[in-house]
This record gives structure tokens, sequence and C-alpha cells, in this order.
């Protein structure tokens, strides 16, 4: 096992452990069902709070061939971490970004706009080297990506800069709008659209490394969207991409992070004892109350005051009241653990433990969210890491 940081011997407040045995075996079984095409880890939002540089290294050890991060900081910091033999994108530009060190650390960037294109062609005449180039489509997201009016004009661009010897165009992508919905009407629109812009493109002479378009979702559902690279995100991590395809367990994937902490109080009080701020939960009659220290400041929401669940001593509780900065309560009814028993807020579900599903449904979001927003000093604790994993560094 292996942490992130130095941790003292005693127990602790709060770990998010992070299981990298799970999360090679989702890699395994996304490969399986990608229809051959090549795996890119995505490792964005420091791997949706799992921790990048140990995930990604992970992932490698497992088949994966890519890497994907939102910016390039995020990027770079695996360059700096000794992945270097390995391609990673990174899509989520603004002007005046670090493209010359993007460049130098032979990323491969996103390139959605004219503006975009006359920085990274101004960055790699400074660096003296092509820069790698991904020119993204807009198919129907509406968000990062070229219009299909733009399409042609950004293409004759991107090609004149690689006949000067200052890019090169690896890739052609796009990005699904609603995959996590079976059969909703966009997902044909918007492949319809991606093959006549990839068409178009090759046609004027583009011949890219990859073509992508599938996300999580769409590598589990949308066989027909692989092309050469499927994009692997929260799926990667365990978490089902939508509850109307399936728990992770149906979809074959394993959750990968499980939050605890340590009862730090067991009291008795008496009915009509209000609890946290605003009384918002009142005993019912004499009981007990458990203080478990962790808060939205670590990334437990709020909206799921009142609501979210936890494992206590084999049981399910119910956070009773508001969660504030730093704990929240919950309302034992009369049992006494022990402070310093584990109380899990969220894992694979084997020990009847919730699901960051559970907590998603009780804050009214997605599970996404929940994964991701854990803060940093919540420490990861890092287990079943392998040989394999270390061949990567």
């Amino acid at each position: 096992m292996s942490e992130t940081a130095s941790l003292p011997s005693a127990p602790l407040r709060a770990r998010a452990e992070i299981d990298l045995a799970a999360l090679r075996a989702n890699v395994r079984t996304l490969r399986a069902k990608a229809s051959g095409a090549a795996v890119m880890a995505v490792v964005k939002s420091d791997a949706y709070g799992h921790g990048a540089v140990p995930c990604a290294r992970a992932a490698l050890a497992a088949g994966a061939t890519w890497l994907g991060t939102a910016t390039p900081e995020e990027a770079l910091v695996l360059r700096a971490a000794g992945l270097t033999d390995v391609r990673i994108l990174c899509w989520l530009w603004t002007p005046g970004g670090p493209w010359r060190e993007a460049v130098e650390a032979d990323l491969d960037v996103a390139v959605s706009g004219m503006w975009a294109l006359r920085e990274v062609t101004a960055a790699a005449r400074q660096a003296g080297r092509p820069a790698r180039v991904q020119l993204k489509a807009d198919t129907g997201l509406g968000r990062n990506g070229c219009q299909p009016g733009d399409w042609a004009g950004l293409v004759t661009e991107a090609l004149r800069a690689e006949r000067d010897g200052l890019i090169r165009i690896t890739g052609l992508w796009s990005h699904f709008a609603c995959a996590d919905e079976p059969g909703h009407p966009s997902i044909a629109a918007q492949l319809t659209r991606f093959r006549e812009m990839l068409a178009y493109a090759e046609g004027q002479g583009v011949t890219p490394e990859v073509r992508h378009i599938a996300n999580s979702p769409a590598t589990l559902t949308v066989p027909e969207s692989h092309f050469d690279l499927v994009r692997t995100g929260i799926a990667l991590y365990g978490v089902s991409p939508a509850p109307e395809l399936g728990t992770p367990a149906e979809l074959g994937l394993r959750p990968v992070m499980t939050l605890s902490a340590s009862v730090a109080l067991v009291k008795q009080v008496p009915g009509g004892h209000g609890v946290s701020y605003g009384h918002h939960y009142t005993t019912a009659g004499e009981t007990t109350l458990g203080l478990i220290p962790v808060g939205y400041a670590d990334g437990v929401p709020r909206h799921a005051s009142g609501a979210g669940p936890v494992l206590v001593g084999g049981k399910w509780r119910t956070v009773a009241g508001r969660i504030a900065m730093d704990q929240f309560v919950v309302d034992l009814g009369g049992d006494e653990p022990a402070e310093g028993e584990e109380a899990v807020l969220f894992g694979p579900g084997d020990r009847g433990e919730p699901t960051a599903q559970d907590w998603a449904r009780a804050a009214g979001t997605i599970a996404y969210e929940i994964v991701t927003r854990i803060g940093s000093r919540v420490p990861r604790v890092y287990v079943d890491e392998d040989r394999e994993d270390r061949r990567t560094q």
C-alpha cells in the first residue's frame, strides 16, 4: 500500500481508499467493450478525485494506450511525473495558454478554432518543432469544437500549417451530448455529422492517427461510435455513467473509491434535542448521536443534508440535520458504537455500504460529482499497487 503523503500511524480522521486492482480490472473490461479500438484513460480533475498519477500508471499497466486531461497544466504534471512514453491529449485551452510548453512536452493539443491554431503554430515556431494537433468538431454538443460551417476553413488552415512543417494533424474528434440517454435521437445525428466532417477533412488530405467521439457511455452502449479510440472517464473509476445504463456491476465495473471516516463522538441525548445548524432535525425520543468528522470542506455535499446515507456499526444511518463545513451527525437510534469505529460514506457496496450513486440521489446530482469533489484534505490511500504500475513510472 502507498499513500499520497506521509501519514500518521494513528487512525485517520478520514480516508479515500483507492483500489487500483479495481481500476485495472475496469480498464480490461472497457478494452473488451471497445471493439478493437484503443483506450484513452481520462485522468482530468486529478483522475475524477482519485489521484491522476497513480491512476494513470495503473490504467497504462492494464492496457490503456492514451491519457486524456482537460487542461494542459494537468497534462504537464503527468509528463513531470515521468509519464513520457505515452500519448497525452489535453483539450481545454484559453488564449495565452502554455502552448510552447505543451509542444516541447510532445503533448497532443486540441484546436477548435482559428485563434487556437494561430497560437499553437506560433508556439511551434518558437519551439523549433511541429506541434501535435487534434482538430475538434462540434457535432451537436454546443460546447467546445468547430462548428460545421467553419470546419472547411479550419481544415484548410491546419493543412497549410502542416505543409509548412509547423503542426502534425494527429486526430479528428468530437464529443457526445446525450450518450448517457439510450436511444436519444442526438446520438445518431451526431454520428452522422461526425462522419461527414471526417470525410471532408480526409478528402482534403488529412491523415489522422486517431478518430474518436466515444466517451464512457458510448464505449459501453454505442459500438458503432468506437472508431480508432474511445475516451473512458467515469467508467474507468467504476461508476456508472447513468443509472439508465445499469449499475456498475451490471456494466462489469467495480467502484474504485471508498470514502470513510472515524466516528469522533457518540453521546446520549433526550427527545426533542435539536441537531446541527438551524435545528432542521430534532430527535423523536431519547437516542444516541454519532459525530462524523467530515463536511462540505471535504467534499461531502451540503445538499445531502437530512438525506445522505452512512454505514456505521453495520447499519445504514442517515445524516441528521445539516451537513456543516467539517462534520455532520447521524442518529444512531440508541446504538453505541465505539469512538473511532469506521463510518463508511460510500464504496462498492460489498459490505452493505452506500455507493456514490446513493449519495448522488440524496444530493440531487450525479455520481461523477460525488467522487470528483472529495477534497485534498482527505488523504488518498492506494491499495493493490503492483509491479506493472511501477513499470510505467
